[in-house]
C-alpha cells in the first residue's frame, strides 16, 4: 500500500541544522578514573573500601536487583558513567519504609540517580485487573512486593530525607512515561508529572546516555544543577513564564490543533508582559457550558490582519504550551488533545520544547535526545559487564536475568507506533543499531565467559526483531517527518526495508565457532518481513526453535485501526511463506500469534469474530493479555477520553468504543479462551444478547456447547479460589500456544 510521507510533516527548512550533539566519549575523564574499573559497581561501604574509594560521585537507586548486564538499565548507565571516570555506587531494592537504606553508601558528591527499574513499578506490581502480582521477575527468586507503588516518587523522597540538599535526578521508563500530566489506570485519575511529586531537580527521559554524561561532567566542573537548562531529553520545573532566553516564543497547543471551545490560556502574541496565571479548575465537575473550567476568565481570541502571513518561527526557539495539569485532569477532550500534540513533537529532528503548567509553576520539557550513532552504541555495549548478578545474591535466581542471560540486544527504538506500546514514548522511533562486529564480539564473550552456556544464543533482537538498520531513505525527510508510524496505514515509500544486513548478521552469528544455534525470540514485524522474502526464508530455515511468536493483536479492522496494526491479511501472507519455507527446510514449525482483549475501539462483536477466527484456525490460547493502559500511550488516551488522538481531537469527534467495566473486560478475555468451560456461562449469555444463539451447541460449527461440565463455571471458579490458576492469573507478558 502506497502512503504519503507528508501526512504529518514539518517544513524541512525550519529544522534546526545545528543539532549535532557532542560525541559521547569525547569528554575528558573525571579525575577518579585513576581508581580503575570495579569488578562490580559497589553496593556496600566494604566494597567501596576495597576499591580505595572514600565516597561515590554518583549513586544509582533502582527497584531491580543489580545484574551487571547491558539489558539492565542501572548497569548500562552505571558502567557508562564509570568509563567517564566517575565512581558509581548502586543501591538496589532498598527498604523504602525509612531512609536508612538510602544512606548505606554515604552522600554522593554529585547526585542521586533514581529509577524504578526496567519496568514501571505499577505495571510490575499489578495485573490488568488491578490485582497484586504474585511474583517479580526482577527480584531474587521472583519474590514479590520488594518495591513500592510509584517507586520513583518514593525513592526520591527517601534520598532527600537521607541527605537534604543533595541533587536528585530521576529517570528510567517510569519517569519517561510519566513526565507530563498522565492518566494513571490504577487510581483511575489524571496524575501530575512525576517530577512534581518526586520533587527532584531534574528528570531525564528516553535513552539517558547523552544527558546523564553531560550532566555529570558539568556538575563535576562546579555548575549548579538549577542552572543546567539546555540538556535535550530533560524536564524541570520553573516559575510560570520562564524562558531560556528573550528570543524564545510560545505557541499554545490549541492554536495548532483546536479541540473545540477553549479553556483560557495566555496569548503568546500579546505585546504586553506575561499573562496572569490561570486558576486551576476546582474539580472534574467544575465546568462551564462550553467545557471550560469554572472560575477562569473567558479567553480573548487572537486576530490576524488579512493578507499578512504569520511570521515563521525558529523551531529551536519555540515552546508549545500544552493545556495545564488542572485542565487535562478536568477535561478528557483536552487530555486527548494534549496527548496528540505531545506525540507529534517526538521526532528529535524537529521536535519543539513543551511546557505544561502545574499550579503556579511550569513543567518544561526540552526536545528528545539525539539518537546515538552506531559507534557510540557499540562503545556503550563494550563496557566490562560481568554479565551476571552481583555476588551478594548468592545462588538466588533472578527470573528476568535467566530469560536474557544468553540474548543479545542488537538495536533500540521502534517506528511501528503501536498505540498500546510504550517503546516509542521511551526509546523513540528512530532505530539505533549496533555494528555486526560489536554483536559478534558480545557473542564470543558469552561463549568464552558466561557460566552455563551450551552454545545456544536465545535471541538476537530488541524491541522488534527485524528493524535492525532500517531507516528513512533520506535523512532530511526523516528529520522533518511528523508521522506517528512509518508502517501505518501502510509502509512509507521512503522507508528502506532491505533486510540483507540482518540476514548477513544472522549468518555471521551462527558461523561463530562454539555457537550451535541462534534463535530469534523478539517480536517480529511481519508486514515488514513480507517486503523481503529472503529474510523470512533465512529466519524460518535457521532461527526458529519450533515456534515463532508474532503479534497480529486482532483480526477486525476497527480495533486494528486504533492499534495502528496491519490487517490480518498481512498475517495470512506471512503464514503462507512461513509454512512454505518450513516445509522446504523439512521442519514442523508453528506460528504463535498474540492477541489483546478489551483494547479501545473493540466491540463485543469484534471479539466474537476473533473467537471464531481462532476456532477456524485451530488455536486454543493458554494465556491471554487484557489491555493495560500504561501512562502516556495513545491507546491510554483513548481509554481515558474516549477520543482518538490519531486524528484531530475536538468535542464533536466520534467516541471510541472503549471496554472499561470489569464485566465487559472479562467477556472480551473469555472470547479469547472460548474453549475454557469456566467461560461458557458468560459466553452463552453474550451470544444470546448479540443475536448469535446459533453458535451455542454441540457441533463443530458451534463456539460453546449447551452443556456445562460439573465443577466448572463462575461459581466453581470462585469456590476453587487460588487452587485454579488456568486463565485466571494475568500474565506479565502475553504468551499463547498449543495448536489443536
Amino acid at each position: 500500500m502506497k502512503t504519503s510521507t507528508c501526512e504529518f510533516t514539518a517544513d524541512p527548512s525550519a529544522v534546526d541544522a545545528s543539532r549535532t550533539p557532542r560525541p559521547l566519549f569525547s569528554y575528558r575523564k573525571f579525575w577518579a578514573s585513576r581508581f580503575g574499573t570495579a569488578p562490580f559497581l559497589p553496593m556496600s561501604l566494604a566494597e567501596m573500601a576495597a576499591l580505595g574509594w572514600d565516597s561515590c560521585d554518583i549513586i544509582l537507586v533502582t527497584g531491580d536487583a543489580y545484574v551487571d548486564h547491558p539489558s539492565f538499565g542501572m548497569a548500562l548507565i552505571g558502567r557508562l558513567l564509570e568509563r567517564q571516570g566517575f565512581r558509581v555506587g548502586i543501591i538496589s531494592q532498598p527498604d523504602w519504609r525509612s531512609a536508612d537504606d538510602f544512606g548505606i553508601l554515604g552522600r554522593p558528591n554529585l547526585f542521586f540517580g533514581v529509577t524504578a527499574g526496567n519496568m514501571d513499578s505499577m505495571v510490575n506490581r499489578y495485573t490488568a485487573d488491578r490485582k497484586p502480582r504474585s511474583d517479580d521477575a526482577y527480584t531474587p527468586n521472583g519474590e514479590a512486593h520488594r518495591r513500592p507503588d510509584h517507586a520513583v516518587v518514593v525513592y526520591a523522597q527517601r534520598c532527600r530525607e537521607a541527605f537534604p540538599g543533595c541533587p536528585v535526578v530521576i529517570g528510567s521508563i517510569e519517569a519517561s512515561l510519566r513526565r507530563i500530566a498522565h492518566y494513571d489506570y490504577w487510581s483511575d485519575k489524571v496524575r501530575r508529572s512525576v517530577l512534581v511529586d518526586a520533587k527532584a531537580e531534574l528528570l531525564i527521559f528516553g535513552n539517558a546516555e547523552r544527558a546523564v554524561v553531560d550532566l555529570a561532567h558539568r556538575l563535576a566542573r562546579g555548575e549548579k544543577i538549577a542552572d543546567i537548562r539546555d540538556l535535550r531529553g530533560t524536564a524541570f520545573m520553573v516559575p510560570r513564564g520562564w524562558r531560556p532566553a528573550t528570543e524564545w516564543s510560545e505557541i499554545d497547543a490549541r492554536d495548532l490543533d483546536t479541540p473545540g471551545p477553549l479553556s483560557p490560556h495566555p496569548d503568546p502574541y500579546a505585546a504586553t508582559g506575561a499573562s496572569a496565571p490561570i486558576e486551576p479548575a476546582a474539580s472534574c465537575s467544575g465546568m462551564t457550558e462550553d467545557g471550560s473550567p469554572r472560575g477562569v476568565a473567558a479567553v480573548q481570541p487572537i486576530h490576524f490582519q488579512p493578507g499578512r502571513r504569520t511570521p515563521k518561527r525558529d523551531r529551536s526557539r519555540t515552546v508549545i504550551r500544552l493545556p495545564s495539569y488542572e485542565q487535562v485532569a478536568a477535561d478528557p477532550v483536552l487530555y486527548a488533545h494534549a496527548s496528540r500534540v505531545f506525540h507529534l513533537e517526538s521526532n528529535p529532528g524537529n521536535a519543539r520544547a513543551l511546557v505544561q503548567a502545574h499550579g503556579q509553576r511550569d513543567l518544561w520539557l526540552n526536545p528528545p535526545p539525539i539518537p546515538l550513532t552506531t559507534a557510540e552504541l557499540d562503545a556503550v555495549y563494550a563496557a566490562p559487564f560481568q554479565r551476571r548478578p552481583h555476588p551478594t545474591y548468592g545462588e538466588a535466581k533472578i527470573p528476568a536475568f535467566e530469560m536474557i542471560r544468553f540474548s543479545i540486544n542488537i538495536m533500540r527504538g521502534c517506528f511501528g507506533g503501536c498505540t498500546f506500546c510504550s517503546i516509542t514514548e521511551h526509546e523513540g522511533r528512530i532505530i539505533q543499531s549496533r555494528s555486526a562486529e560489536s554483536i559478534v564480539r558480545e557473542i564470543e564473550a558469552i561463549r568464552d565467559s558466561a557460566p552455563g552456556f551450551t552454545g545456544v544464543i536465545s535471541d538476537l533482537g530488541g524491541p522488534t526483531a527485524n528493524m535492525y538498520r532500517l531507516a528513512c531513505k533520506d535523512p532530511k525527510i526523516e528529520s522533518a517527518c511528523r508521522r506517528l508510524s512509518c508502517v501505518f496505514p501502510g509502509i512509507c515509500e521512503n522507508l528502506a526495508t532491505d533486510h540483507s544486513p540482518l540476514v548477513d548478521l544472522y549468518r555471521r552469528a551462527r558461523a561463530i565457532p562454539g555457537v550451535k544455534k541462534v534463535l530469534i525470540s523478539s517480536g517480529l514485524r511481519y508486514d515488514l518481513a513480507l517486503r523481503d522474502p529472503q529474510y523470512i526464508q533465512e529466519l524460518v530455515t535457521h532461527h526458529v526453535g519450533g515456534y515463532l511468536k508474532i503479534a497480529p493483536e486482532h483480526t477486525e479492522a476497527g480495533p486494528l485501526a486504533q492499534m495502528m496494526k496491519p490487517s490480518i491479511a498481512s498475517y495470512d501472507q506471512f503464514k503462507t511463506l512461513f509454512d512454505k519455507f518450513s516445509r522446504q527446510a523439512g521442519k514442523e514449525q508453528y506460528l504463535i500469534p498474540y492477541f489483546i482483549a478489551a483494547h479501545p475501539g473493540t466491540t463485543d462483536e469484534d471479539m466474537l469474530e476473533l473467537a471464531l477466527w481462532l476456532k477456524r484456525n485451530g488455536f486454543r490460547l493458554d494465556q491471554v493479555q487484557t489491555f493495560l493502559p500504561t501512562p502516556m500511550a495513545l491507546a491510554t488516551a483513548m481509554y481515558h477520553s474516549r477520543k482518538n488522538p490519531l486524528r484531530k481531537v475536538d468535542r464533536q469527534s466520534a467516541l471510541v468504543e472503549t471496554p472499561r467495566g470489569d464485566r465487559q473486560r472479562r467477556l472480551h478475555k473469555a472470547f479469547l479462551r472460548y474453549h475454557d468451560p469456566d467461560n461458557w456461562p458468560l459466553l452463552r449469555e453474550a451470544l444470546k444478547r448479540l443475536g448469535r444463539a446459533d453458535l451455542i451447541g454441540n457441533g463443530k460449527k458451534h463456539l460453546v456447547p449447551y452443556f456445562q461440565p460439573l465443577g466448572t463455571g463462575r461459581l466453581a471458579s470462585a469456590a476453587a479460589g487460588n487452587r485454579r490458576s488456568l486463565a485466571v492469573a494475568e500474565p506479565r507478558v502475553a504468551t499463547v500456544g498449543k495448536r489443536r
